[in-house]
């Protein structure tokens, strides 16, 4: 089994336990179980919007071919499941969606009608699954509570059905940070503006032409609304 392909059920385990709880909220609703109440409390739902800016790599390949690695930039979405038990002790899940074109050029290489590419773009569905710690320090910046978080996961790269090359899908191991502020609208609904970085090595697709062994990393501004439970 491919570990895009583990990413996918770990994903759906999240969702499944996500909507489990979600349930297990509507249906407690009129009732008295503190315990239940508790735990239920110290979770959010988040969907932010954010942008992707990727950085480009450039590297040699096993036949001594240099090429730069350039990643699109696009629009995307964030989602995460946070439970906060302190203000400085609390976890999250993560899973992000974006779609963008990649090309591998010959940097300085050009003929008459424009730059060499080894390949042409590779348009990829992209997905970031991971987990972290999140800290909430009990303070206040311009009226919002500001929030830190750092995690791992992976991130999969799906080339395309039409625009892909009919390269394999692979995943990368992924490194992140975040730091932002919440604004609390209501007890159960606010805004969450975030400032986030994701590192990884740049996909190659398994093909070894275009491997180049280099790090990379996406800057990944959002903004979106949270439900609190």
């Amino acid at each position: 089994m491919s570990i895009v392909s583990r990413s996918q059920r770990v994903l759906s385990l999240v969702f499944c336990l996500f909507a489990a709880l979600t349930v297990s909220s509507v249906a407690q609703a009129t009732s008295s179980n503190p315990t239940l109440d508790k735990h239920l409390s110290r979770l959010d739902l988040a969907i932010n919007g954010m942008g992707v800016f990727t950085k480009d790599v450039t590297g040699t390949n096993y036949l001594g071919t240099s090429f730069t690695q350039h990643t699109g930039s696009t629009l995307g979405a964030l989602i995460t499941v946070r439970y906060t038990i302190s203000p400085y002790l609390g976890f999250e899940g993560n899973y992000t969606y974006s779609r963008y074109t990649q090309s591998f050029r010959q940097p300085g290489v050009t003929t008459g009608t424009g730059d060499v590419y080894i390949l042409g773009g590779v348009q990829n569905n992209v997905s970031e699954y991971s987990l972290g710690y999140v800290a909430h320090p009990p303070h206040q910046i311009l009226g919002a509570s500001p929030f830190l978080a750092v995690g791992a996961g992976s991130t999969a790269f799906r080339p395309t059905k039409g625009g892909g090359q009919s390269l394999n899908s692979q995943a990368r191991a992924t490194y992140y940070y975040a730091a932002g502020l919440e604004k609390e609208i209501s007890p159960h609904f606010g805004v969450r503006a975030q400032f986030r970085q994701a590192f990884f090595k740049a996909p190659d697709f398994g093909q070894n032409y275009l491997t180049i062994q280099k790090q990379t990393w996406s800057i990944e501004p959002g903004f979106g609304f949270v439900i609190h439970f």
